[in-house]
């Protein structure tokens, strides 16, 4: 088997001590080439040049954003399973939801270990994506398309994550402290918390409209709270097309209501009420807003939108598990 090993460098959980256990642990199963990320976007021109090359598989050593941009590059000209690299993924960041909702261990040196076994016991599975792009006719239509693996985010969440960015930059670790900090500062500057710009429409049916924030899951969990998965559409899956979960309204109380309901939530039962839309399987609907927001992918902040397309694609790639 001709494997493709793309390591960062940055990733938050993996020591270069780690990187050379793991590549000497993989190498003796196959024959591999291991490259060191060394600029934004590196990891999707490498992917997609093993998928242009013929490469077998290709292993993501790092966290959700180095996955990301190596489904993006082995995706390149389209999903195409049977022709495509497999997908294999070591966790090294923070959170890697990716790697956990797949059933992987959150410990690189167990998760290689997983990878091995099966990869003797050839098992894979093949999952579904999301796609979003510029939405056509709009003042986006040339945002090219991007894939995510496990959710997308367009308003208050993208916001925070946005901010968290920005404080990783400055020198700041990436924890869920962090994230919890920079969630309440965005609450309080959020300016359309309690009158929302965004509406959702799909083929077939009324607009939902005057929504804050919407939460795009290709599946279940959402996020993670350190070991506490959080369910914020638990039908999403990998099986299907996409789910959305999307709030009318930030008050206060709502907030407190929405933020229990999450950190309590399970695989049966999400966050509910009035001011909560629950939506499964959708294979394509499109999000507008008012006015430019935040948006973001797979914990990937892109900047501000006013308009997003998405597409839910079954059985888009072959992942080792």
């Amino acid at each position: 088997m001709r494997a493709l090993l793309v390591a960062n460098p940055a990733a938050t959980t993996t020591s270069a001590r780690t990187r050379d256990v793991l590549i000497h642990a993989l190498a003796s199963e196959m024959k591999l080439e291991a490259v060191t990320t060394e600029y934004r976007g590196h990891a999707r021109d490498l992917a997609r040049r093993a998928a242009e090359n013929g490469i077998d598989l290709v292993v993501a050593l790092g966290g959700d954003g180095t996955v990301n941009e190596v489904v993006n590059g082995l995706l390149h000209s389209g999903p195409d399973p049977e022709r495509l690299p497999g997908l294999a993924v070591v966790p090294g960041g923070s959170t890697n939801v990716f790697a956990r909702a797949l059933g992987l261990p959150n410990d690189a040196v167990e998760a290689t270990g997983a990878l091995l076994d099966a990869l003797r016991e050839r098992r894979e599975r093949t999952v579904g994506l999301g796609l979003a792009a510029g939405t056509p006719g709009t003042e986006d239509e040339s945002v090219p398309a991007r894939w995510f693996t496990f959710c997308a985010g367009f308003g208050f969440d993208a916001g925070v994550v946005g901010r968290v960015e920005q404080q990783r930059e400055r020198g700041k670790r990436s924890t869920h402290a962090l994230y919890v900090r920079q969630l309440m500062r965005q609450f309080w500057d959020e300016p359309n918390r309690r009158h929302g710009t965004i509406t959702l429409e799909r083929p077939g049916t009324d607009p939902v409209t005057d929504l804050v924030l919407s939460i795009i899951c290709n599946t279940s969990p959402w996020t993670y709270l350190g070991n506490r998965p959080l369910y914020a559409s638990p039908e999403a899956s990998f099986d299907t097309a996409l789910d959305v979960l999307a709030l009318d309204r930030l008050s206060t109380p709502a907030v407190a209501r929405y933020a229990t309901q999450l950190l309590t939530s399970t695989p049966e039962r999400g966050p509910q009420g009035k001011h909560a839309v629950s939506l499964h399987d959708l294979t394509d609907f499109t999000l507008h807003s008012k006015v430019p927001l935040p948006f973001q992918m797979d914990g990937d902040h892109l900047g501000l939108r006013t308009s997003v397309r998405f597409t839910g694609v079954r059985r888009a790639l072959r992942v080792i598990v």
